[in-house]
Protein backbone atom coordinates (compact mmCIF):
# COMPACT_ATOMS: atom_id res chain seq x y z
CA UNK A 1 0.00 0.00 0.00
CA UNK A 2 1.29 3.08 -1.19
CA UNK A 3 1.12 6.50 0.61
CA UNK A 4 -1.25 8.81 -1.15
CA UNK A 5 0.19 12.13 0.22
CA UNK A 6 1.49 14.06 2.97
CA UNK A 7 -1.76 15.75 4.55
CA UNK A 8 0.79 16.98 7.09
CA UNK A 9 2.61 18.63 4.65
CA UNK A 10 -0.64 20.08 3.07
CA UNK A 11 -3.08 20.98 5.42
CA UNK A 12 -1.25 23.64 8.11
CA UNK A 13 -4.50 25.41 8.98
CA UNK A 14 -6.99 22.49 9.98
CA UNK A 15 -3.80 20.25 11.30
CA UNK A 16 -2.99 23.43 13.49
CA UNK A 17 -6.06 23.44 15.05
CA UNK A 18 -6.92 19.86 15.31
CA UNK A 19 -3.35 19.58 16.91
CA UNK A 20 -4.39 22.08 19.68
CA UNK A 21 -7.40 20.05 20.48
CA UNK A 22 -4.80 17.11 21.17
CA UNK A 23 -3.47 19.59 23.36
CA UNK A 24 -5.97 20.48 25.53
CA UNK A 25 -7.07 16.70 25.87
CA UNK A 26 -3.90 15.79 26.96
CA UNK A 27 -3.79 18.51 29.37
CA UNK A 28 -7.78 17.68 30.27
CA UNK A 29 -6.44 15.63 33.30
CA UNK A 30 -7.75 12.58 31.98
CA UNK A 31 -5.40 9.45 32.61
CA UNK A 32 -3.21 9.25 29.37
CA UNK A 33 -3.06 5.59 29.02
CA UNK A 34 -6.86 5.33 29.53
CA UNK A 35 -6.88 8.23 26.28
CA UNK A 36 -4.86 6.01 24.55
CA UNK A 37 -6.64 2.45 25.26
CA UNK A 38 -9.70 4.89 23.49
CA UNK A 39 -7.91 5.75 20.78
CA UNK A 40 -6.44 2.19 19.98
CA UNK A 41 -10.16 0.54 20.20
CA UNK A 42 -11.49 3.17 18.14
CA UNK A 43 -8.29 2.86 15.75
CA UNK A 44 -9.11 -1.08 16.01
CA UNK A 45 -12.94 -0.73 15.01
CA UNK A 46 -11.74 2.15 12.04
CA UNK A 47 -8.70 -0.84 10.85
CA UNK A 48 -6.05 2.14 11.06
CA UNK A 49 -2.98 0.51 10.78
CA UNK A 50 -1.20 4.05 11.46
CA UNK A 51 -2.98 4.66 14.26
CA UNK A 52 -2.90 0.93 15.73
CA UNK A 53 1.10 1.03 15.57
CA UNK A 54 1.50 4.40 17.53
CA UNK A 55 -1.21 3.65 20.08
CA UNK A 56 0.11 0.38 20.75
CA UNK A 57 3.98 2.01 21.18
CA UNK A 58 2.39 4.59 23.16
CA UNK A 59 0.95 2.34 25.51
CA UNK A 60 3.84 0.14 25.77
CA UNK A 61 5.76 3.37 26.50
CA UNK A 62 3.29 4.17 29.25
CA UNK A 63 3.97 0.51 30.91
CA UNK A 64 0.97 -1.29 29.57
CA UNK A 65 1.21 -4.86 29.35
CA UNK A 66 0.99 -6.85 26.48
CA UNK A 67 -1.65 -8.48 28.11
CA UNK A 68 -4.06 -5.91 27.71
CA UNK A 69 -3.00 -4.23 24.50
CA UNK A 70 -3.80 -8.05 22.96
CA UNK A 71 -7.28 -8.57 24.55
CA UNK A 72 -8.18 -4.93 23.80
CA UNK A 73 -10.69 -6.02 20.92
CA UNK A 74 -11.82 -8.52 23.55
CA UNK A 75 -12.56 -5.72 26.58
CA UNK A 76 -15.97 -6.70 27.15
CA UNK A 77 -15.24 -10.99 27.23
CA UNK A 78 -11.54 -10.23 29.68
CA UNK A 79 -11.34 -9.42 33.34
CA UNK A 80 -8.53 -6.98 32.48
CA UNK A 81 -10.38 -3.81 32.30
CA UNK A 82 -11.67 -1.42 35.24
CA UNK A 83 -15.26 -0.32 35.59
CA UNK A 84 -13.82 3.45 34.72
CA UNK A 85 -11.72 2.02 31.37
CA UNK A 86 -14.83 -0.21 30.85
CA UNK A 87 -17.09 2.65 30.80
CA UNK A 88 -14.66 4.48 28.52
CA UNK A 89 -14.33 1.76 25.97
CA UNK A 90 -18.66 1.44 25.85
CA UNK A 91 -18.44 4.76 25.34
CA UNK A 92 -15.63 5.19 22.36
CA UNK A 93 -17.43 2.71 20.85
CA UNK A 94 -20.90 4.02 20.91
CA UNK A 95 -19.65 7.73 19.83
CA UNK A 96 -17.74 6.35 17.31
CA UNK A 97 -20.65 4.21 15.80
CA UNK A 98 -23.82 6.83 15.93
CA UNK A 99 -25.13 5.34 12.65
CA UNK A 100 -26.08 2.30 14.69
CA UNK A 101 -29.20 3.91 16.40
CA UNK A 102 -27.04 6.66 18.19
CA UNK A 103 -25.35 6.17 21.58
CA UNK A 104 -27.77 4.54 24.05
CA UNK A 105 -29.06 5.52 27.12
CA UNK A 106 -27.10 2.76 29.11
CA UNK A 107 -24.20 3.70 27.80
CA UNK A 108 -24.37 6.86 28.80
CA UNK A 109 -25.17 6.18 32.19
CA UNK A 110 -22.78 4.01 32.88
CA UNK A 111 -19.79 6.36 31.36
CA UNK A 112 -21.71 9.37 33.75
CA UNK A 113 -21.02 6.95 36.56
CA UNK A 114 -17.15 6.88 36.27
CA UNK A 115 -16.86 10.24 34.68
CA UNK A 116 -17.52 13.98 35.78
CA UNK A 117 -19.46 15.91 33.62
CA UNK A 118 -16.10 17.88 32.46
CA UNK A 119 -13.84 14.62 32.04
CA UNK A 120 -16.89 13.06 29.87
CA UNK A 121 -17.02 15.88 27.42
CA UNK A 122 -13.13 15.61 26.91
CA UNK A 123 -13.22 12.44 26.54
CA UNK A 124 -16.07 12.37 23.97
CA UNK A 125 -13.25 14.99 22.08
CA UNK A 126 -10.91 12.50 22.26
CA UNK A 127 -13.25 9.99 20.70
CA UNK A 128 -14.07 12.79 18.23
CA UNK A 129 -10.28 13.45 17.37
CA UNK A 130 -9.70 9.91 16.55
CA UNK A 131 -12.04 9.13 14.49
CA UNK A 132 -10.67 12.07 12.48
CA UNK A 133 -7.36 11.21 12.63
CA UNK A 134 -8.34 7.37 11.59
CA UNK A 135 -10.44 8.87 9.01
CA UNK A 136 -7.15 10.97 7.66
CA UNK A 137 -4.87 8.35 7.82
CA UNK A 138 -6.94 5.24 6.22
CA UNK A 139 -8.16 7.77 3.17
CA UNK A 140 -4.35 8.95 2.57
CA UNK A 141 -2.85 5.85 3.30
CA UNK A 142 -0.14 6.60 5.99
CA UNK A 143 2.26 4.00 6.50
CA UNK A 144 2.52 2.38 9.96
CA UNK A 145 5.89 1.62 11.33
CA UNK A 146 7.45 4.89 11.66
CA UNK A 147 6.25 6.50 14.78
CA UNK A 148 7.84 6.47 18.00
CA UNK A 149 6.76 7.44 21.11
CA UNK A 150 8.12 10.65 23.15
CA UNK A 151 10.37 9.94 25.52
Amino acid sequence: MEQRLSYFDIGQAPLKALLSVEAAITRSGLDLQLLHLVKMRVSQMNGCAYCLDMHSKDLRAGGESEQRIYLLDAWRESTFFSPRERAALAWAEAVTNVTDGHVPDAVYDTARAEFSEVDLVNLTMAVVTINAWNRLNVAFRMPAGSYQPPK
